[in-house]
This record gives structure tokens, C-alpha cells and sequence, in this order.
């Protein structure tokens, strides 16, 4: 390696001062702030985003200001203006990279989640993504949708309803113009890799030559069993080791400059321009990684900080993470020596961009995102079925609501669907379900359910494609699960429990239209239900006998406060709530609420009975008073310790 010791820089100030207006750079060392001038080294700039989650217009809510050095802020977000940064960034760079650590697709903004997330796409595209990693989110609906039909274009199963939308050039749908990767996320059934493992870029050294850097891509540990890509049929592999294992591969391939983009990440203060206190699973293995590893850039916790962190050999190199819904644009910038490849560690910076509105929009990314929201709108209004009279979450002395029967006849319906073209190969029969459960009121959580059907009178009764969208659903999937008639009663027992000062607080469930049952509101917690008074198809519970059980997966994996579930077998996965929700109004064209008598009370009368008191949650907030996106909210309000769950040093921070 050259001599760095020898070359004139300048002073601190004078770097500080061309440095950007708007971030601050993380050096890797003194001389890495006149990096610029290092013209004997092949300069390689790596540009990255992270959780953009299909905001094409901007950040929602409180997530569109962030904060920067000196607790300045900064309004944020909007490919629009993404696109105008990124061109001004990369001006006059000849090695310029922009990838993506995951979940840039399937999130809450209905413009994108209502068509296929083919919006996200087309817009990426557009921007010239070069690459991605798979991040959870990307596993929403299944490895197969991702790969053949978010990548390769594939349709399922009606043009223009449930994919293949026309973009805004007017055509069909083509599919991504960049590849995803993973190196950790496997085929649960053989082991093999779903997605290749890393890639190796080729950059101009000058003279005609050309310098391998590898990138290792890693899924967020645990993805499988989140509640949103919740996938029985895929498992993901140890971060650490395989990160490691791929880095020394990737060094016999004679690859000396090498990058880790995770989908996990870390907590590191609240200024996006630097980085302190650091915690996290990204954090833990950033200090354990292999030192060839020369940058690790993160996401999935939706933080911000850019800083440098010593490997184990104590060289540093960049620990970065770029927010969410497209905040920041992270940027970092890697010397090469010329003759070995290598990465001139001393030379590297990092900085984040925040994705201000104060440029001029793209006008190519203005129109895209322009297009889809009009296009959401038009279908947000389209017709889907009609309604007999209103659904409500109204619930009797019994606990039912209308609302809560409809959802619970939908779940049932739900998990009696063939499979399609885009759904992964199941490791179990799908066995149609014999019975369905919906928490309607939680004991911990945010409801499945998000608001009432009122008919419209003046429609007739309409039901249209957003009051089905957004009534129902957090983006997690149904599933069918076989469970034996005890643990069928245990979580109708579980409905009730003791609260503070003496109190007996109620979590109803919702049944399907088959399932009958009968309370004693006189006895004890955890004696009021005689298994001879619950009935599923007319035929009385059998605590011996194995049911199918649909139910979304958040309810099953105990994030609803249901442990009676716990150690389900032979799971299937069905669709998405609010996707699945749509497809049953638009097949059962009429909707007519069912009669309020699938749970019956005895002994309501007698002295001291108690049906119990039903425990409002608080609806989160975000600092600008909207409220936190329902998925996000069932993903905070879910128990420390649960499937995504992480405490860190700033509170309880749970990832997306």
C-alpha cells in the first residue's frame, strides 16, 4: 500500500468546511478527510437506502422530520426528491453503487401495497437501483412471489385485479431491473439457498483495468417466524457465520474489497449524522465480523447513524444505518489500491444525506409517484360487493359484535383456499380448517380488526375496495395449524384474567358462523368453560381430537396474549389479511351480518357472576399526533422478548 504518511492534506477546518451542508462525514481516520484528493487510489462510492417500505410520496407522519447535528431537523422523503439527490451525488463519480439493505417493498402506503408493490418497483428501476438485499418484508408473500414475480415479472393470477397493473409508461408490469440476494435465508425442507448468497461488482481502476468488490447480503434473523413473513417452509442461517463464511469465499475468489449489507440493525443515538451508544444484533456482530469485511451497512430497525467502528484486528470501517420510508440517503466512500484491490481503510468516510425537498424533483420520479396515487384513488373507489346493513365492533353482554362475526367467517373462508401460482411450496397438506378464532380485543396488541363497515346509503350499500382494505388486516397471513380440542379450550378460557384491584378483565374471541359455545359468567377464571358446551359443527369438543385452526399468524404466535396455541403443528400459510379480506368480499358479492349468537352466558344472574370488563388499548400516537401505522403498533405493543422484539438503551425499539 502507498505511503499515506507522505501525502499533503489539509487541515481539519478546511475539510470540514467543503464538507456537505447537510451531514456530517464519519472518518475512518484524520486523513480520510481529504479522501477527495487521494487521486492515486480507484475511488469507489457506495450510496445506499433502507426500509423505503413503498413511500413514494414522502415519510409518513412524524417519521418526515429527522434530526441531524446540533439538533437541527430536517423535512424528509419522496422518491421525487430522492432521484434529484442521488443525480447530485453521483455527478463525475466513476464508481458509483446504489443498493438497498431490504424492505423496500411491501409496507402500509396503500398507493403501492394495493397494486402489487409494482409501484415501488417501477420507481427503484427508474432511480437504477444496481442491487438489493431481501430484507423480512420481502418475504410478506413468498419467496416465489419474490422471485418470480417481483424480480422476474411473473403473473398470477388475473392481469390488471391482482398483478401486471399498467405503469406509468402505460405498460405491464416487467419485473425488477436489479437482483435481490440473501446469504442466510434457506429452503427449510433441503437447506438450499432461496437466493444467491453475495455479489461482485466490477469497478473501472483506470487504463482498461477493472477491481472486484463483493457484497454479502444477510435476511434478518428469525424473518420465518415474524408475524408478517411468517413462513413455516423457509429458515434463516446464524448472521456471524455466515457473513464470515462468505467473506472468506469471497477472498479465494481474489476479492480484497468486501461489503455487508444486513437487513438487522442497531441503535445509535438519535442524530443521524454520527452514532453513539450503540446497541443491537447489527452492533454485536459489526465488532465480531471477519476484518476482511470493509463496511457494514444496515437497516430493519429504522434507525439513523453513521459512525466507525474497529473490527477485530481494531482497523475501523463503517457501521451505518439510513432510516426508513426514504429519509436518508447513507453514502460511503471506499479507496481501493490500485495494484491489490484492497480497501484503504484509513481513507474511507461516511455520511448520510437527508433527503430534503429544498432540490429540484426528478421529474421522471415525480411523475411515477404522481401516476400511482391517482391510480390508487380510482381503485380505492372501484365497487368490490354490496352490504345487506352496517358491520360494528359493538359487542353484546356476550362479547359478539358483528363485526368480529364477519372477520371470524372470513378467517374460516380464508383457511379453506386452494393455494396459487405465487404461493411457496408447503411442507404440510393444506387441509381446508375446521374452525376459525380472531382476537377482536386483544390482551395485549393492536386489534386485526381496524374500524367498522358502515353501509353506505347513498351507494346502495357498496362495499368498496379501501373500506375492505382498510377494515381488516396488518399485513400478516392467515394460517391453518392443527391443534388438539385442549388447547381450542384453553384459549377460550384464556379470554379471561384477573387485573389490577380485583377487577376480571375480558379478551373476546370471535368464532366462525360453525362454532357454538356457552360461559359461566358465575365461575372462576379458568373454570368457565365446560368443553361439553363448545360445539364446531354441531358435534361437541373433543379435548383429545386434532382441529385445523385459522388464525392470523400474529394470534398464533402468542403476539395477542393466546399461549394456549403455542406448539401448533403442521403449519400452512394462507394470504395476507387486508389482500385475503378483499378477495372474500369480492367472491361473496353480498354481505349480511350474521345473528349475535355463537356465545351464549350461563348463570349471568346469580350473585356474583361477572362476564368481565373488555381493556381498552391506547391508540399509539406519533409526535405529530397521527396515529403509528396499525402493523407498526402491533409491532410495539408486542411483548419484550417476542418474535422482533429488542430493548435498547433508548427504550424499547421494535423493527419492521
Amino acid at each position: 500500500m502507498r505511503d499515506i504518511g507522505r501525502r499533503s492534506f489539509f487541515t481539519a477546518a478546511g475539510a470540514l468546511a467543503t464538507a456537505s451542508a447537510i451531514g456530517s462525514n464519519a472518518y475512518a481516520t484524520g486523513h480520510a478527510r481529504d479522501a477527495a484528493t487521494a487521486d492515486e487510489y480507484v475511488d469507489v462510492q457506495l450510496l445506499n437506502i433502507t426500509d423505503l417500505h413503498g413511500y413514494l410520496q414522502g415519510a409518513p407522519g412524524a417519521h418526515s422530520i429527522i434530526t441531524g447535528a446540533g439538533g437541527k431537523t430536517y423535512t424528509v422523503g419522496g422518491v421525487a426528491s430522492m432521484a434529484a439527490h442521488l443525480e447530485r451525488l453521483r455527478d463525475g463519480r466513476r464508481n458509483s453503487l446504489f443498493f438497498a439493505p431490504g424492505d423496500l417493498f411491501s409496507g402500509w402506503e396503500f398507493d403501492a401495497a394495493a397494486f402489487a408493490d409494482e409501484p415501488t418497483i417501477e420507481a427503484l428501476n427508474a432511480m437504477g437501483l444496481d442491487f438489493a438485499s431481501a430484507g423480512n418484508h420481502e418475504f410478506d408473500k413468498s419467496a416465489t412471489f419474490l422471485t418470480s414475480h417481483m424480480e422476474d415479472g411473473d403473473g398470477y393470477p388475473t392481469v390488471g385485479r391482482d398483478d401486471d397493473f399498467t405503469d406509468s409508461t402505460g405498460r405491464r408490469y416487467r419485473g425488477a431491473e436489479f437482483p435481490y440476494y440473501s446469504a442466510n435465508m434457506v429452503w427449510r425442507s433441503n437447506g438450499e439457498l432461496v437466493l444467491p448468497p453475495y455479489n461482485i461488482v466490477q469497478v473501472d481502476a483506470g487504463g482498461g483495468r477493472r477491481l472486484p468488490v463483493g457484497f454479502i447480503h444477510l435476511t434478518a434473523i428469525g424473518t420465518e417466524s415474524f408475524p408478517g413473513s411468517y413462513q413455516p417452509g423457509l429458515r434463516t442461517l446464524d448472521e456471524l457465520e455466515t457473513a464470515n463464511r462468505c467473506a472468506a469465499e469471497l477472498k479465494k475468489r481474489g476479492v480484497h474489497a468486501i461489503v455487508l449489507s444486513m437487513h438487522d440493525g442497531a441503535v445509535a443515538g438519535s442524530d443521524f449524522s454520527s452514532g453513539k451508544n450503540p446497541s443491537g444484533p447489527a452492533y454485536e456482530l459489526a465488532l465480531r465480523a471477519s476484518p476482511d469485511i470493509d463496511a457494514i451497512v444496515t437497516g430493519h430497525w429504522h434507525c439513523a447513524f453513521t459512525m466507525m467502528l474497529p473490527d477485530p484486528n481494531g482497523d475501523p470501517r463503517p457501521f451505518v444505518e439510513a432510516g426508513c420510508y426514504g429519509q436518508l440517503i447513507n453514502e460511503i466512500n471506499l479507496r481501493l489500491d490500485p495494484d491489490t484491490g484492497s480497501v484503504v481503510r484509513e481513507l474511507t468516510t461516511s455520511v448520510n444525506h437527508p433527503n430534503t425537498h429544498d432540490v429540484t424533483p426528478d421529474p421522471e420520479l415525480r411523475s411515477i409517484a404522481g401516476y400511482w396515487a391517482d391510480y390508487a384513488s380510482r381503485r380505492a373507489r372501484s365497487r368490490l360487493g354490496t352490504q345487506t346493513a352496517s358491520f360494528t365492533r359493538r359487542r353484546n353482554a356476550a362479547g359478539e359484535s358483528t363485526m368480529g362475526n364477519l372477520v371470524a367467517d372470513w378467517a374460516l373462508w380464508a383457511g379453506r383456499q386452494e393455494h396459487g401460482p405465487m404461493d411457496d411450496p408447503a411442507e404440510y397438506p393444506n387441509t381446508p380448517a375446521d374452525l376459525a378464532v380472531i382476537a377482536v380485543a386483544p390482551r395485549v396488541g393492536q386489534a386485526l380488526i381496524a374500524g367498522d363497515l358502515i353501509r353506505d346509503e347513498e351507494s346502495d350499500g357498496t362495499v368498496t375496495f379501501a373500506q375492505a382494505w382498510n377494515s381488516v388486516g396488518f399485513g400478516d397471513p392467515i394460517m391453518t395449524v392443527t391443534v388438539t380440542g385442549r388447547q381450542i379450550h384453553d384459549a377460550l378460557e384464556e379470554q379471561w384474567a384477573p387485573t389490577a384491584g380485583g377487577g376480571l378483565g375480558y379478551s373476546p374471541l370471535a368464532v366462525s358462523a360453525n362454532v357454538r359455545y356457552t360461559f359461566d359468567a358465575a365461575a372462576p377464571v379458568g373454570r368457565r368453560i365446560d368443553p361439553s358446551d363448545v360445539f364446531i359443527d354441531g358435534t361437541a369438543l373433543d379435548l383429545t381430537r386434532r382441529y385445523r385452526l385459522a388464525a392470523p399468524s400474529y394470534t398464533l404466535i402468542n403476539q395477542d396474549g393466546f399461549s394456549a396455541f403455542t406448539g401448533f403443528t403442521a403449519p400452512v400459510r394462507h394470504t395476507r389479511d387486508f389482500e385475503s379480506f378483499v378477495s372474500f368480499v369480492r367472491t361473496k358479492k353480498q354481505l349480511a351480518p350474521a345473528p349475535l349468537n355463537r356465545v351464549s352466558v350461563k348463570n349471568a344472574g346469580v350473585p356474583g357472576a361477572r362476564t368481565g370488563t373488555v381493556v381498552r388499548h391506547q391508540q399509539l400516537l406519533q409526535a405529530d399526533g397521527s396515529p403509528v401505522p396499525r402493523p407498526e403498533a402491533a409491532l410495539r405493543t408486542a411483548r419484550p422478548g417476542g418474535a422482533e422484539g429488542r430493548r435498547g438503551p433508548d427504550g424499547f425499539r421494535v423493527p419492521c
